[in-house]
């Protein structure tokens, strides 16, 4: 069974955030301002289990999903994240990937691997270590978010997908030094507009560096060329550097302003068909076009915070 919206758009990547804790405080997603010592985040009563999350993604995927994106918060800190993984890992035809900050990956790759992880997604906002380090406001180095991406790679969860957020008067320089060092690796460099996502990271639309904007910048120096999306609805867009030495994506989506509850309807005592029909139903009214509407108006909708939905 494959559902489609209100738009002819099919249900088909779901992502998955299993904490709202992370180990970075990145400041377009978790400032320390906001998210400090007495922030109250979820309590682990809050959280879905594992047992409810498998139960749920395999809901999804009779509906017609074909992957699942493990994020957080940072998933990695979600004690034993590995069964996770190796639960739905059994789920039949699933593209299992994950989305992470890398802190903890050089320990985890090869774990995560043998429980059936198939890719990673690892967020790098830059090279440079004065930038990176004031981005995850946590003085982590940039040396060991490499070292994690080299691990994921030797592990077999390529290629790995690396994500850089671009905010105008914060990294957009780093852009073009991130596509030259990756640009021959093997892994594939997405850049990230600067998301109008949560109340917390003070957005305006200013500090928005549009995707046409990265593209010619790497054009002018790297000549690109566009590349048809892996499939209709594929998040980023697609470039491959013209002498064939590698590619680039630019994500320039956002999510949905509200969300709908489904933990109630797992712990209310549905049966699998009546929890296929919540989620069929939720899908088939969908008509929000959020990212394709988006102006400087946005800022004052109502939001999900974006360290709920993984970054």
């Amino acid at each position: 069974m494959s559902l489609v919206d209100t738009l002819g758009r099919p249900v088909r990547d779901l992502r998955i955030s299993v904490t709202d804790r992370c180990n970075f405080r990145c400041v377009y997603c978790m400032p320390k301002e906001v998210f400090g010592r007495d922030y109250r985040f979820l309590e682990r009563r809050e959280l879905l289990t594992f047992e409810e999350i498998d139960r749920l993604a395999r809901a999804f995927a009779r509906l017609g999903v074909e992957k699942i994106r493990i994020t957080g918060g940072e998933p990695l800190v979600r004690r034993d994240v590995e069964r996770l993984v190796a639960m739905l890992a059994r789920i039949d035809d699933l593209d299992l990937t994950m989305t992470t900050n890398g802190a903890l990956l050089a320990q985890k790759a090869e774990a995560l691997h043998d429980a059936g992880l198939r890719r990673v997604s690892v967020s790098l906002d830059s090279l440079d270590e004065t930038v990176f380090r004031a981005m995850n406001d946590v003085d982590f180095p940039v040396a060991r978010v490499l070292e994690g991406i080299d691990a994921a790679a030797a592990a077999g969860l390529a290629p790995v997908k690396v994500n850089m957020v671009v905010k105008r008067g914060l990294n957009e320089h780093s852009v073009l030094p991130m596509a030259r060092h990756f640009r021959e690796s093997g892994h594939i460099l997405r850049f990230i507009e600067y998301m109008d996502v949560g109340h917390t990271n003070g957005w305006r639309m200013n500090e928005v560096v549009p995707a046409e904007e990265i593209v010619a910048a790497i054009d002018a120096e790297l000549p690109l060329e566009p590349v048809e999306p892996n499939y209709a609805g594929e998040v980023a867009r697609r470039w491959c550097y013209r002498d064939g030495s590698g590619e680039i994506g630019v994500i320039s989506s956002v999510f949905a302003v509200r969300g709908h509850d489904l933990r109630a309807v797992v712990r209310g005592g549905a049966t699998d068909e009546e929890l296929d029909e919540a989620i069929a139903r939720v899908w088939r009214a969908r008509s929000d076009r959020y990212s394709e509407l988006r102006t400087a108006e946005t800022a004052a909708r109502p939001k999900v915070e974006m360290s709920y939905i993984g970054g």
